[in-house]
C-alpha cells in the first residue's frame, strides 16, 4: 500500500465507526458472515473440536475500522466453538477504532497487528482456514501480488471471502475522480474534501455520477466516505470476467456469490425467447451477461477456493441432512406474505426483482426454524398436510430455496454446527 493511501486512512479511517455503538448493535455484512463461510466453503460447516475438528483460524487482511473482524469474532464467540481472528492493517487510526470496538464487546479472540498483507509470506503467520479481504485489493498498486500473498498463508482446504469494486455499478466515479485530481493537486486532504463538496453541489444533471443514484458513500459515510469514494489515490474497479482472470492467475476459482441471484441473467428479463437463449450460457459468460444487464453491481462479493480443491465445497440443497438457516429474515412474516404461493418483489439497488414461488412456498418457509433438516421439514409438512410426496416436496423446496438463497437470505448448515 502506498504512503498516500496509508496517510488517507490515518486522516479518514473508513468506514467511520463509534465504538460506543457496540453496546446496541452488531454490524453484519458480507463477506465473512459465518453462515456464508459454512455454506460456501465448508459444505455446511467444519467439524467441531468435540468431533475432532480444529478451531477456525481466521485472517482479516486490511481490517480497517473492524466491521468484518468484529462480526466474525463475535459470531465465533457466540458459537462457543473456539476459533481466533488475526487482524492486520497499516493504519494505526483504523486499528485503534477496531481495537476499541473489540474491547467494548469484551472480545478476547482477536489479535491486532500492524502489517501489510504484502508482507504475509515472510511474516510467520498462518496458515489460515479462512481469509477475509474486503475492499483492499483494488487499492493496491499490484492487486495480483496482494492476492498471491494471501494465498501463501491459506491452509489446504481453506477459502477466502473477497470484495472488489464493480466497474459498471461505479459508473461516474472515475471521471469525477479525474476532475478532482486536476482541480486539487497539491492541496491538503481536508481542502480537497471541501472542494469536492462544492463540486458535488454544482454538478450538471447530465453528469454520470449525478445520474447514478446508488452511489451514496459521500452522503451516508461522511467525509471518510467521500474520501474513499472520490479522492482515493489508488482505486480501480473490475468487471466479473476481470475478477475471474485475477483469481485464475492466483490458482483460485469462485465458489459462490453472497447474493447469487445478482449473477443470474434470468433475474433481469421476462421475455421467453431472451430467457431461453440466456439459459444456454454458463460460467463466466452467464455472470457477465447478468452484470451487463443489471448495470448496478457496485461491488463483487464472493468466496474463492483453490482450483484443485473446489469439488464439494458448497452446501447442496439436495442433501436432505442439512439444516436451512435464515439470515436477517423474519420467517413468520415471509411465510404470511407468501401464503399459498405468490410473487416476492425484492428491491436491488434501483431494480425490483420479481420472484415467482410455488403454492407450497409459504408452508415450507414457515417450517424453517434453524433446527429442522430439509428431511425434517418434509416430514413436518407431510404430517400436517396428510402427505407430501418426495418428488413434489423436492421441486417446491428447490424453488423456495433458490429464491431465498439467491438473495443471500437462506443458507445450509450441517447438524451439530453451532
Amino acid at each position: 500500500m502506498s504512503d498516500a493511501v496509508r496517510d488517507q486512512y490515518e486522516a479518514y479511517p473508513y468506514p467511520w465507526r463509534d465504538p460506543v455503538d457496540e453496546r446496541r448493535r452488531l454490524i453484519v455484512g458480507s463477506p465473512s458472515h459465518r453462515l456464508e463461510i459454512d455454506h460456501f466453503l465448508f459444505a455446511g460447516g467444519r467439524e467441531s473440536a468435540e468431533k475432532g475438528g480444529a478451531p477456525l483460524r481466521v485472517l482479516v487482511a486490511g481490517g480497517g475500522t473492524g466491521d468484518g473482524a468484529i462480526m466474525l469474532a463475535q459470531q465465533l464467540a457466540d458459537a462457543g466453538k473456539g476459533g481466533s481472528v488475526d487482524y492486520i492493517d497499516l493504519s494505526e487510526a483504523s486499528a485503534a477504532i477496531a481495537r476499541a470496538r473489540a474491547e467494548a464487546r469484551g472480545l478476547a479472540n482477536i489479535r491486532f497487528r500492524r502489517l501489510s498483507l504484502l508482507d504475509l509470506p515472510a511474516s510467520g503467520l498462518g496458515p489460515f482456514d479462512y481469509i477475509d479481504c474486503c475492499g483492499v485489493l483494488h487499492h493496491l498498486d499490484d492487486p495480483a501480488a496482494g492476492l498471491a500473498a494471501l494465498v501463501s498463508v491459506l491452509a489446504p482446504g481453506g477459502g477466502l471471502g473477497l470484495m472488489l469494486y464493480g466497474g459498471l455499478g461505479r459508473t461516474g466515479v472515475y471521471p469525477l475522480q479525474e476532475v478532482l485530481r486536476s482541480l486539487s493537486a497539491g492541496l491538503p486532504l481536508a481542502e480537497r474534501v471541501a472542494l469536492a463538496r462544492r463540486l458535488l453541489a454544482d454538478l450538471p444533471s447530465t453528469n454520470w455520477f449525478a445520474r447514478n443514484g446508488e452511489l451514496k458513500d459521500h452522503l451516508d459515510g461522511g467525509d471518510a466516505g467521500l474520501v474513499d469514494l472520490l479522492l482515493h489515490s489508488c482505486d480501480r474497479a473490475y468487471r466479473i470476467d476481470e475478477v475471474v482472470a485475477l483469481l485464475g492467475a492466483a490458482g483460485l476459482v469462485i465458489a459462490g456469490f453472497s447474493e447469487p441471484a445478482r449473477y443470474d441473467p434470468l433475474s433481469y428479463v421476462t421475455d421467453p425467447e431472451v430467457r431461453r437463449r440466456l439459459t444456454g450460457l454458463s460460467g463466466v459468460a452467464r455472470w457477465s451477461a447478468a452484470e451487463n444487464l443489471a448495470g448496478n453491481l457496485r461491488t463483487h462479493v464472493f468466496y474463492a477456493v483453490r482450483r484443485g480443491e473446489s469439488m464439494g465445497r458448497v452446501a447442496s440443497p439436495d442433501d436432505a441432512r442439512l439444516i436451512p438457516v435464515a439470515r436477517d429474515l423474519d420467517i413468520a412474516a415471509v411465510a404470511r406474505h407468501l401464503g399459498q404461493g405468490g410473487r416476492m418483489r425484492i428491491p436491488l439497488d434501483g431494480f425490483t426483482l420479481h420472484v415467482e414461488l410455488p403454492v407450497a412456498a409459504g408452508a415450507i418457509v414457515g417450517a424453517i426454524d434453524g433446527r429442522r433438516s430439509i428431511a425434517d421439514v418434509q416430514r413436518y409438512l407431510a404430517a400436517r398436510q396428510g402427505g407430501y410426496d418426495g418428488f413434489a416436496f423436492h421441486r417446491d423446496w428447490r424453488q423456495a430455496f433458490d429464491a431465498l438463497h439467491g438473495l443471500g437470505k437462506l443458507f445450509l448448515r450441517k447438524p451439530g454446527i453451532g
